[in-house]
């Protein structure tokens, strides 16, 4: 998402009363009587992000015209659960740097780092039993157990220059996208909408969420450390095989499919240059925008059910934004 965007920015300053009742909470519930537990989660909650998770689940409630409080404390869940993600995520990725800044592991430890990941989990979920609904902890408890089954497929996948587009689009389905899928399906439970909105709410978060990731995978040939605070060429280093090389094997000449191969194969970076041109002059990347396109669409479409109001227009924004982001 563009940070330049008017539109976005006007979008999320609809929810900014609520987003600050979301974070009261957040600061509250990450205290600890374990010092080392309150300053990491202080110190990975701090470093802000793009939140559009809790975000996505408040913006849906104004659409629907739910204004119970439990959808701070739901958000608030929603951003517990992310976070923990990310946690676990750097230590299996050893990752360096997220935000523009050292990641928890970096500065505490791996130990630290996926001790205090668990102890997010388990607070989310003694928070969403407060919600008192069987849906939305089923709706969370499933969402959890898909990412942690996407996160294991990513790992088998590592190094595997045969991955299929299908093959891709089911990870970050699973790890990206699902939890998009609950915040935005969660909301429709708290209004006690029709089956029908809740499954509309439901497709808009899984396209969004899939478009969302698509989008960051083109950044990693396409975008600028500064602006995205992580190393261009991080997926590759970790042998991801994602989108933009997916396509730009399909497309190269077999000397060009032998250079990405053998990189993801061994995590190598000493071609990266190289690799980034084959990928841009292979159209890869404009394909890979292309199908972040028709996923954003899907979730314009999926919006045509919701009621017409300023909430439900800036959930449309967010999905044609999108497609102008830079970081």
């Amino acid at each position: 998402m563009s940070a330049n965007s008017s539109s976005t920015t006007a979008a999320l300053a609809l929810i900014a009363a609520d987003m600050l009742e979301m974070d009261a909470i957040v600061s509250r519930r990450l205290n600890s009587e374990v010092a080392l537990v309150s300053q990491v989660s202080q110190y990975i909650v701090a470093a802000g992000g793009k939140r559009l998770r809790p975000a996505l689940l408040l913006l849906m409630c104004g659409a629907l015209g739910y204004t119970g409080g439990q959808r701070h404390n739901l958000a608030a869940v929603v951003e517990f659960i992310h976070t923990a993600t990310l946690l676990h995520d750097d230590v299996v990725d050893e990752s360096a740097l997220r935000r523009g800044r050292a990641t928890a592991n970096d500065a505490f430890g791996n130990p630290a780092s996926v001790l205090v990941g668990d102890f997010l989990y388990s607070r989310a979920f003694q928070m969403m039993v407060d919600a008192g609904d069987m849906r939305i902890m089923k709706t969370l408890a499933e969402a959890t157990n898909v990412i942690a089954e996407g996160e294991v497929l990513q790992l088998m996948n590592m190094h595997d220059a045969n991955l299929s587009e299908e093959g891709y689009l089911l990870v970050i389905r699973s790890k990206t996208a699902k939890l998009f899928e609950a915040s935005a399906r969660i909301a429709a439970l708290l209004a006690q909408s029709p089956d029908s909105v809740e499954q509309s709410c439901a497709d808009y978060g899984q396209a969004l969420g899939t478009a969302f990731q698509v989008i960051d995978d083109v950044l990693d040939y396409d975008g600028d450390v500064l602006e995205m605070g992580k190393n261009l060429g991080d997926d590759l280093r970790e042998g991801k095989a994602t989108l933009p090389l997916i396509i730009a094997m399909q497309r190269g000449t077999e000397t060009e499919r032998s250079t990405i191969r053998d990189a993801i194969e061994t995590g190598g970076t000493a071609h990266m240059q190289q690799i980034i041109e084959i990928v841009q002059k292979t159209g890869a990347l404009t394909a890979t925008r292309d199908a972040a396109a028709v996923e954003a669409q899907r979730a314009l479409t999926a919006l045509e059910f919701l009621p017409q109001n300023s909430y439900s227009d800036a959930l449309r924004s967010l999905a044609s934004q999108l497609l102008e982001r830079r970081s």
